[in-house]
C-alpha cells in the first residue's frame, strides 16, 4: 500500500507540474532570451496557439513556435548566414527605406524603442518606435493570432510585410502553400507573381505537420503580393515585387497558425478574421 501511495503522489505531482507548465487558456507576457536566435533579448508571448519571441531591439519576430515545439521562423543573428538565418523573420518591413526596422536584430537592423501598452489575459499590445522617430509598428497579440499594424509611416517612403521562414521547421520538398488566388495546393518552389484577391492571404504548410502558418492583409489593394522560394526559406511579401516596396499607408496584417491542412478550413478560419 505504501508503494502504491508513493506512486500515486508522484503521478499527481507530475500531472500538477505539467499543467502549471502549459498555458492552454490565457495569454502570458514575460521577458527572456531566444537562445535559438543567438541569445537575443525578447518578449515572450505565450498563447494557446503559439509562442512568439518578439526581439526587443529590432522589433520583429525571431521565433514562432507551434504546439509541438517547432519554430516556423528560424531566425539567427549570425552575420553572413543569409537565407539560413539572418534574413528570416516577420514582418521585416523596413529595408533601406529611411532605415532598416521591424526585423529581429541582425548586423543590418536599426534599433527601435518598445513600450508595453496593454497587458491582459487575452490581449497584449507592444508598440515599437524607430530610433529616427519616423516609423511606428504596433503588435497586438491575442489568444488565436498576432496582428501587426504599421501605425506610422515615414513620409515619402514605402514598406512591405514579409514572412521569411521555414514551414514545419525546415524548408524542404514536403512544404507547400495555399492562397486566396485559388483552391489549389502549390509546391513550395512554385512562385506567385501578382496581386492576391480579397481577402489577401497566403498560408504555408508541411506534409509532415498537422497545421499551417498564415499571413493575412486586412486591407485589400491592387498592389503586388509576390512569393518566391529560396534554398533555405520562404520569401513572401505583401506589397512586394522583386525588391520593390509598394505600401505607404497605415495597414494591418495578421499571422497565426491554423490547426488543419485542408484548404476549406484554412480559408474559413482566415476569413473570420477580416476586419
Amino acid at each position: 500500500m505504501y508503494i502504491k501511495d508513493v506512486l500515486f503522489l508522484f503521478s499527481f505531482l507530475f500531472l500538477l507540474h505539467s499543467c502549471k507548465g502549459q498555458n492552454t487558456e490565457l495569454l502570458e507576457l514575460t521577458d527572456g532570451v531566444d537562445t535559438s536566435a543567438g541569445g537575443v533579448s525578447v518578449y515572450i508571448i505565450n498563447t494557446p496557439s503559439a509562442i512568439y519571441h518578439l526581439e526587443k531591439k529590432g522589433g520583429g519576430l525571431s521565433s514562432m513556435i507551434d504546439k509541438d515545439g517547432v519554430d516556423w521562423i528560424g531566425f539567427n543573428n549570425v552575420k553572413g548566414s543569409g537565407w539560413k538565418g539572418e534574413y528570416r523573420g516577420f514582418p521585416n518591413a523596413i529595408h533601406h527605406q529611411d532605415g532598416d526596422y521591424f526585423h529581429a536584430m541582425n548586423a543590418g537592423t536599426d534599433s527601435s524603442i518598445s513600450e508595453v501598452k496593454i497587458e491582459t489575459d487575452e490581449h497584449v499590445r507592444i508598440v515599437f518606435t524607430s530610433d529616427n522617430k519616423q516609423w511606428q509598428g504596433q503588435w497586438d497579440f491575442y489568444l488565436d493570432r498576432c496582428d501587426f499594424t504599421m501605425s506610422k509611416v515615414s513620409s515619402g517612403y514605402n514598406y512591405w510585410i514579409q514572412y521569411e521562414g521555414v514551414p514545419g521547421g525546415e524548408m524542404d520538398s514536403t512544404d507547400f502553400w495555399y492562397a486566396s488566388v485559388d483552391t489549389k495546393k502549390h509546391e513550395i518552389n512554385e512562385a506567385f507573381v501578382g496581386d492576391l484577391p480579397s481577402p489577401e492571404w497566403m498560408a504555408f504548410g508541411d506534409e509532415k505537420s498537422s497545421r499551417m502558418i498564415y499571413m493575412l492583409h486586412h486591407q485589400d489593394d491592387e498592389l503586388p503580393d509576390n512569393y518566391v522560394s529560396r534554398p533555405y526559406m520562404t520569401v513572401f511579401g505583401f506589397g512586394r515585387e522583386n525588391k520593390e516596396k509598394f505600401l505607404n499607408t497605415i495597414q494591418t496584417f495578421s499571422i497565426g497558425f491554423v490547426e488543419s491542412k485542408e484548404y476549406s478550413v484554412v480559408n474559413e478560419t482566415i476569413n473570420k478574421l477580416v476586419k
